[in-house]
């Protein structure tokens, strides 16, 4: 099946907005291709029954992209409690959204883990896709293959996970927008050295120790930070107790860390020009793709600059392109391997080693991973 001219549902768990990741980037890849896409935003929920809204924003500032918002008519207390009832209601709610957007789907291409959306409901499209970037971590999360066509993940382990399932499964690694290759990334000598850190800064999953100490020890080096401190004024779910609210006031009370907030993806390529390393700092036992794979490191990659990460299993057989830590059931070498770059960062981040870094984003940029997932897509269909 070609990815042209089609009539595209993205079913996303995360809302549209000013921090994009894979649904985003995936949703705005396929419309540039000449797709009609309709981007599903996750719903809002209601604790009783409530008349069913939906509407379109047309105006998204994308061609061929039309976000949809919506809420339930009922409660979501069936989900947890009631799945034959929940399943009756998504049942009537989905085919709703259907006669809403009023015209012949071709492609559901769902992300969504949570299985709100059972693929099955969506009886008269030609091609269900199951899309899980995140690991799956309950039966629910296992379940939203089901009825599935063909699955795309980011990592071998997730596949692993589906192999149950007698469906076609793909690796297809994360990707990186094409606007960060349109810009001619250069550091600008500065007499500190920067670190650059990217992502939501209210998940629990942060290694938030281990974060803290290599700021507090390196006074010298100014620590940057891209991506939402404040739920308020994020698309993205995170937390909000009290551990988190510490973390965010201790970051803010450091005089050599600056924080962004969320950022468009302009403001943050210009930020990333002051940028000599990368930190990836998760908790692997916590984080919900087990260290297994990141969006954002295909971003640092993209600016050729060396990055320092805990450990990733995607990047254990590559050489140059991560700094991990060896070990997989914590982050104690992280801060060694901080300081041996720190200490070796002019040959880590020579002009033959940054390019390495940018020629490998480049040929996952999201444009080469929808032609990788139409090659696929063709095959089967031929065969």
């Amino acid at each position: 099946m070609d990815l042209i001219n089609k009539n595209i549902l993205i079913i996303s768990p995360q809302d549209w907005g000013t921090m994009k990741i894979s649904k985003h980037h995936y949703s705005t890849e396929l419309a540039k291709k000449g797709n009609k896409v309709y981007f599903l935003n996750p719903p809002q929920v209601h604790s009783f029954f409530k008349k069913a809204k939906i509407t379109c924003d047309f105006n998204t500032g994308h061609k061929n992209l039309t976000i949809i918002s919506h809420n339930l008519g009922f409660s979501k207390y069936f989900y947890f409690h009631s799945p034959c009832l929940y399943n009756y209601f998504i049942s009537r709610h989905i085919n709703k959204l259907l006669k809403h957007i009023n015209c012949p789907i071709d492609i559901v291409w769902s992300f969504d883990i949570g299985n709100l959306y059972p693929l099955r409901y969506f009886n008269n499209v030609k091609l269900r896709i199951f899309h899980p970037v995140d690991e799956p971590l309950n039966q629910n999360a296992i379940k939203a293959a089901e009825d599935a066509d063909i699955l795309f993940t980011t990592t071998k382990e997730i596949q692993n996970i589906y192999a149950h399932f007698d469906i076609p499964r793909h690796v297809i690694n994360h990707g990186v927008s094409e606007i960060f290759f349109k810009h001619a990334l250069q550091t600008t000598h500065q007499k500190k050295i920067c670190v650059g850190y990217s992502g939501n800064l209210t998940r629990p999953d942060i290694d938030r120790t281990t974060l803290l100490s290599i700021i507090q020890n390196y006074p010298v080096i100014d620590f940057h930070f891209w991506g939402a401190y404040d739920l308020v004024k994020s698309n993205i779910s995170g937390s909000d107790d009290a551990d988190t609210r510490s973390f965010i006031k201790k970051l803010k009370e450091f005089n050599n860390v600056k924080l962004y907030g969320a950022v468009t993806a302009e403001e943050l390529i210009k930020g990333y020009n002051e940028i000599d390393l990368f930190l990836i700092c998760y908790d692997i036992q916590k984080h919900q793709s087990k260290g297994n794979n990141y969006h954002k490191t295909m971003e640092f990659l993209s600016t050729g600059k060396a990055i320092v990460s805990n450990n990733i299993t995607a990047y254990q057989e590559t050489k140059d392109l991560v700094y991990m830590c060896p070990e997989r059931d914590s982050n104690k070498s992280l801060p060694f391997v901080f300081e041996s770059a720190i200490s070796t960062l002019k040959y880590i981040n020579s002009e033959e080693l940054q390019n390495k870094r940018r020629a490998f984003a480049y040929d996952n940029r999201y444009s080469r991973q929808v032609e990788r997932i139409e090659t696929i897509l063709q095959s089967i269909s031929s065969d």
